[in-house]
């Protein structure tokens, strides 16, 4: 029954909008704490390109998923969503509401709607002689590998095949592995996962604001990210080892740093590239959330009593959907 799923608010939306002040607010307003729905907050010595939150922005709310990795570990949709199962339940414990807070649309998906991730699954290709004999072809195909497996993918699964970057080679793999192995295209399963109903009882918020003012707000943050030393930042990264094939070197802020340091741009370069990127960036993240069900818009406007506004409608429909735990 809905009444006995267990409560859980989602606080999203585009990078630099102003999700971080209004979930502390609104985790002392509900007597919550906040799981972190980030992909880079969750490396240590990564504070400044990830505008990771700080202790004296936190004001007492536990905070879950932040600090947990070394930069360089791993860190997926499926790790995440694991992990922040295991929060929700030790919040939920302690007689409180969790709030998803984070611009990742993909991971809120994946722990709103429990998706099973078959895609992600599968023998190691030692044991996996379809994953082996396709990995074996990509090595030999050199660069017509990315098209060569994508045409044979096309031919089992059309959908799959229109929703996966040709480059993005270990998918594609995986996509024809699967159909293989159980005779279902993975885009069928990935279909079946987004119809799921949520297991939560749940308000999911996506925060938005004028675009001008976004893309104003995103710019002022790269400079003050520059201020606080990001170079430095950066600097210290790569010399403990840190190198741009892994996962957290990757995150916008650090490659772009990471191309200054090696000497392929100039630092001017290297700040309007972030800029510029992580604009599109910001816009890619609205896509997201415009395909999404279940979602409730805020927008916040610039006034002083935006956040204000936003957390009053949120404390509303708290109350009339009946989001609180005794």
């Amino acid at each position: 029954m809905e009444s006995e799923k267990k409560p859980l608010i989602v606080l999203t939306g585009p990078t630099a909008v102003g999700k971080t002040a209004l979930s502390i607010r609104l985790a002392k307003a509900v007597n919550g704490e906040i799981i972190s729905a980030d992909s880079m907050q969750v490396y240590r010595c990564m504070d400044i390109g990830s505008a990771k939150i700080t202790s004296e922005e936190m004001e007492n709310i536990p905070h879950h998923l932040i600090d947990i990795l070394d930069p360089d570990e791993e860190f997926n949709v499926v790790t995440f969503q694991k992990l922040a199962k295991q929060a929700a339940c030790d919040i939920w414990s302690r007689g409180k509401i969790p709030i998803i807070a984070g611009g990742t649309g993909f991971y809120i998906q994946a722990l709103l709607y429990d998706i099973d991730f078959k895609e992600n699954e599968g023998d190691d290709s030692e044991k996996n002689p379809i994953r082996r004999e396709l990995e074996d072809l990509a090595a030999r195909s050199g660069p017509e590998a990315p098209a060569l497996l994508h045409r044979r993918l096309q031919a089992v699964d059309p959908k799959a095949a229109a929703q996966i970057h040709p480059n993005n080679i270990k998918r594609v793999i995986r996509a024809i592995e699967y159909y293989y192995q159980t005779g279902e295209k993975i885009s069928q399963h990935n279909e079946s996962m987004h119809r799921k109903e949520s297991p939560y009882r749940f308000l999911y918020y996506v925060l938005d604001t004028d675009r001008t003012r976004l893309y104003e707000r995103i710019d002022r943050r790269v400079d003050q990210m520059m201020e606080q030393g990001l170079v430095t930042e950066v600097r210290h990264l790569k010399e403990i080892g840190c190198c741009r094939g892994q996962t957290s070197m990757q995150g916008l802020g650090y490659k772009e740093i990471l191309d200054y340091l090696d000497g392929n741009i100039t630092l001017e370069e290297a700040v309007y590239i972030l800029k510029r990127d992580t604009r599109h960036f910001a816009k890619r993240q609205l896509t997201w959330f415009r395909r999404e069900r279940d979602v409730r818009w805020l927008r916040l406007l610039g006034a002083p009593d935006d956040t204000e506004t936003a957390l009053k409608q949120i404390l509303k429909d708290c109350a009339k959907e009946g989001i609180v735990l005794q």
